[in-house]
């Protein structure tokens, strides 16, 4: 099939590279021109692992990318993969899905049915309001030339490629029944991974090629663009929860890592998110549960549980905050070290994360601030220009003269990392590991004060179950 992925970013770049891969002709468009220029090379334009290895053998074969929107007027499928950002009300900004519909329809055409995909999150009614503004630009019938439906993307920054070869379920929304033909014959090869031993060697990660397949799932594009915000709204709850539990345990002397452990037993529950944090926050989960409580307002309908967990989450970040404070005193004229900028490791994106807002308020304490990531200093510099921080290009630096180093982000260089060189550094050897993810007799063995979130300080994350 002819294919366009117009958007350039984390969603575009990886679901236009693995459709190539399944044999489509795909072209990804972006009006970003250093975006199409990196991709015309052979380079990912973002951060994702295993895209440096297999982008490059598409380009220039099955994978095109331009800032032209020719190719509109020959594709089967276009999906449209652009950001949908907040407004002031949490509301979903929208004005770049208008434009690129407005682009789309100006260049269909009606000589071929066309389908459009919607993977952006986008807010419920947005398919139907797309559909109008296609048939305003382009003239075409709706239905007749064309049909929008609803295909959330489930894609995990730094497994993104894990996610889209082997989803755990594919939903599509539509009632269309050529809409709903043209999306089966797309999905089929990864249904049937078809070609997959020989894409194998770019999978940077551990894969089952007898696994059952995703689950294909049809619904209504009403009921398909809630999937997604009920979905990452339901996962921040979780966090918010056990996040919660950690504080409890350190109140009653509890051990969240058994507590966790011992919920994630019972298969209704399931391990999966009950991960201690500084809280969650990225381009999503902050994003998406804005929007599904601001439209849940709206209708008179209000999610208390979606809206207790933001509360819950921002008294996370300031709890980090406050247990430095209480273990220095003060924060004013405190050099703490911040490892970790991006919302999770193997990742580049900094948008919103919960570092962003700890090192804010450390600033406003009166703290001096060191920071590394491997990954994500460019983009959090660019976001943050006016930010009076120091960049460090070795994670060690971070503990210069420092009061305290907070980890924040569990990068695997982290745990390998010469610590016992970096106490030697600081003035006073305090670590906290809002990840709990340093083993604590080791940190312990090099000097270290250590602190995790709803643990004993003699208390290592690597307790095990008895028959595992």
């Amino acid at each position: 099939m002819r294919v366009v992925c117009i958007g350039a970013g984390y969603v575009g770049s990886v679901t236009g590279t693995a459709l190539a891969a399944n044999h489509h002709h795909t072209t990804i468009i972006d009006v970003n021109q250093e975006k199409i220029e990196r991709l015309s090379r052979g380079e990912c334009p973002i951060y994702e692992p295993g895209m440096e290895t297999l982008l490059p053998t598409l380009i220039g074969k099955s994978l095109f990318a331009t800032t032209s929107y020719d190719a509109v007027a020959e594709a089967d499928v276009i999906f449209i993969a652009v950001g949908t950002p907040s407004n002031p009300d949490g509301s979903a900004d929208l004005r770049y899905i208008k434009q690129t519909a407005e682009q789309i329809g100006k260049h269909l055409s009606g000589e071929r049915f066309t389908v459009i995909a919607m993977k952006s999150t986008v807010p419920v009614g947005t398919c139907q309001w797309v559909t109008t503004l296609l048939a305003e630009a382009s003239g075409l019938t709706p239905e007749s030339d064309f049909t929008v439906v609803s295909n959330p993307e489930f894609l995990r920054e730094g497994f993104a490629l894990q996610d889209v070869f082997f989803p755990d379920r594919i939903v599509i929304g539509s009632v269309h029944p050529q809409g709903l033909s043209a999306m089966r014959t797309l999905y089929q090869g990864v249904l049937e991974r078809s070609g997959y031993e020989d894409l194998c060697q770019h999978f940077s990660f551990s894969y089952d090629l007898a696994a059952p397949p995703a689950v294909y799932f049809e619904t209504d594009t009403r009921s398909a663009e809630l999937v997604k915000y009920a979905s990452n709204a339901f996962l921040a709850v979780k966090i918010s929860y056990i996040n919660e539990i950690a504080r409890l345990c350190e109140a009653l002397g509890g051990n969240v890592l058994d507590v966790a452990t011992g919920m994630g037993l019972d298969s209704r529950i399931g391990p999966k998110f009950l991960q201690v944090s500084s809280g969650w926050s990225g381009s999503c989960f902050p994003k998406d549960t804005a929007e599904l409580l601001s439209a849940s307002e709206k209708v008179g309908s209000e999610l208390m549980v979606v809206k207790a967990a933001v509360v819950s989450n921002e008294r996370m970040h300031q709890y980090v905050v406050e247990k430095l404070k209480r273990r220095l005193n003060s924060l004013s004229g405190k050099q703490i070290g911040i490892l970790g900028l991006t919302f999770k490791p193997d990742t580049d994106d900094a948008r919103r994360t919960q570092a962003s807002y700890i090192i804010e308020k450390l600033l406003e304490e009166g703290a001096k601030i060191r920071v590394h990531d491997p990954q994500g200093m460019s983009m959090f510099r660019e976001l943050n220009p006016d930010m009076p921080i120091t960049y460090c290009s070795d994670p060690i630096q971070t503990g210069q003269d420092a009061d305290a180093v907070v980890l924040l982000t569990h990068w695997s260089m982290y745990k390998e990392m010469d610590w016992q060189q970096v106490a030697g550094m600081m003035r006073q050897p305090y670590l906290l590991d809002t990840r709990n993810f340093l083993d604590a007799s080791r940190m312990q063995a090099c000097g270290y004060d250590y602190q995790g979130l709803g643990v004993a300080a003699n208390v290592s994350p690597s307790l095990g179950v008895m028959g595992k």
